[in-house]
């Protein structure tokens, strides 16, 4: 699983101007966007600015409900993308119980923010659904493995080969 946190929010121009969620891993090199409601939006966006409304909106009702009944929430997985649509787990746990929480992507993430709690995605949804941020970095490092390779002579292998089996013979 690879941790990520909320870049912010944005519209796709291409699709009615549909919001985004976008959340970025720790190296800022992979960005996954998440289309999600109008609602969610705004609950995410105020989270991320640290506003409150007058009265609890449902996200500030929900983590309200488990600070109250010493429910933790540990945190949010983005577990799978199946046609289009994304999956997410909420972790909670009450003393030590754990207990697993389907709940939709925007959700978990608007809950998260609030619960200041992480936000992991599987390696598999990020491989499928992400997009590189950093192309610098990574044209950088593939020249760099590149260079490596070009390094590397099969004389290389044989001396660390004989080495190898020089340690297993002497156990």
């Amino acid at each position: 699983m690879i941790e990520m946190t909320v870049a912010g929010i944005a519209l796709d121009a291409t699709n009615r101007r549909t919001p985004i969620v976008l959340l970025k891993d720790g190296a800022g090199r992979r960005a996954l966007p998440i289309w999600i409601g109008d609602n969610e939006a705004r609950a995410i966006l105020m989270a991320l600015e640290n506003q409150r409304a007058p009265r609890p909106m449902t996200h500030d009702l929900m983590a309200n409900i488990l600070n109250e009944w010493n429910l933790t929430l540990e945190r949010v997985v983005i577990h799978s993308l199946e046609d289009n649509t994304y999956y997410a787990v909420l972790t909670l746990r009450q003393g030590e119980t754990r207990k697993e929480i389907d709940a939709r992507p925007s959700d978990a993430i608007a809950l998260a923010l609030r619960c200041d709690c992480p936000i992991w995605v599987m390696e598999a949804v990020v491989a499928d659904a992400s997009i590189p941020v950093d192309r610098e970095a990574d044209e950088e490092e593939r020249q760099a493995f590149r260079r490596f390779l070009d390094s590397i002579r099969p004389e290389d292998f044989i001396q660390q080969g004989r080495g190898m089996e020089e340690d297993s013979s002497a156990g």
